[in-house]
């Protein structure tokens, strides 16, 4: 109780290259010393003249930070460890110029088919000051319990199949991964496959292609690309003979 931390660090997740403060602040019956710490690869180092309660970084490389306050009684008190997240890729999703920390989806989730009692991992990232947390959706109902970049189910069944998404938001706003469809079922074999394409391809007599674009979601924000991408998609396959019937929200 000699020293109280008043304002925490808070972890970041920003481009390679970025500048940004870390902050600490904290109370104590005298005057304080501060002193910051880095760890990259379980190697944990003083940093050299971060005595501080700011502490500027150019973020370069992922690494975790704590401070060290300690007054003139010999007490001490660390701060929480707080990560620094850098990406070093992000051509696509690299922030303007005027970035304010929202957040800035740079990988999304992708299309997968996977067999009943194999595991489904999805994956997302974002960018974002302070880091972004994550909740994913399926079907547009929340996840309860997956709320981290990764989303893991050790043995997928049926029922899991659905469309993904994620939404990666902070105290400056939120941004949705695309969404992805996700098929759970048994795989045929090559040849069982091949047998069955066989038996079913005769029976097609005509080409008749059913569209369906929903604008509007009870658990997502309205869309816009839907109606301009039935359009265009009736155009090509009623180039190619197909029989369309279009059908909006």
């Amino acid at each position: 109780t000699a020293i109280v931390i008043t304002e925490q660090p808070v972890s970041v997740s920003v481009p390679v290259g970025y500048s940004f403060t870390l902050r600490c602040r904290a109370e104590g019956r005298t005057s304080l010393q501060y002193q910051w710490f880095c760890q990259h690869q379980s190697v944990c180092s003083q940093i050299p003249g971060a005595t501080e309660q700011d502490l500027p970084v150019t973020a370069q490389q992922t690494q975790l930070y704590t401070c060290r306050i300690n007054d003139l009684y010999k007490n001490a008190i660390f701060s929480d460890w707080v990560k620094v997240e850098v990406h070093q890729c992000v051509a696509r999703g690299l922030p303007p110029r005027l970035w304010r920390g929202e957040p800035v989806i740079v990988l999304n989730p992708t299309k997968q088919r996977v067999e009943v009692g194999k595991p489904l991992q999805l994956q997302c990232a974002a960018m974002g000051v302070p880091a972004p947390s994550y909740q994913w959706y399926r079907n547009g109902n929340l996840l309860e319990h997956q709320k981290k970049k990764k989303l893991w189910i050790t043995h997928a069944k049926v029922s899991d199949s659905g469309t993904y998404l994620c939404c990666a938001s902070n105290s400056h706003g939120e941004h949705w991964t695309n969404a992805v469809d996700i098929h759970i079922g048994e795989t045929l074999p090559p040849a069982e496959h091949l047998q069955l394409c066989h038996l079913v391809l005769p029976l097609a007599t005509g080409k008749i292609a059913l569209l369906v674009g929903n604008n509007r979601y009870q658990h997502h924000p309205n869309l816009m690309a839907p109606v301009t991408d039935v359009f265009e998609l009736s155009l090509l396959l009623e180039q190619l003979g197909f029989q369309v019937v279009s059908l909006l929200d």
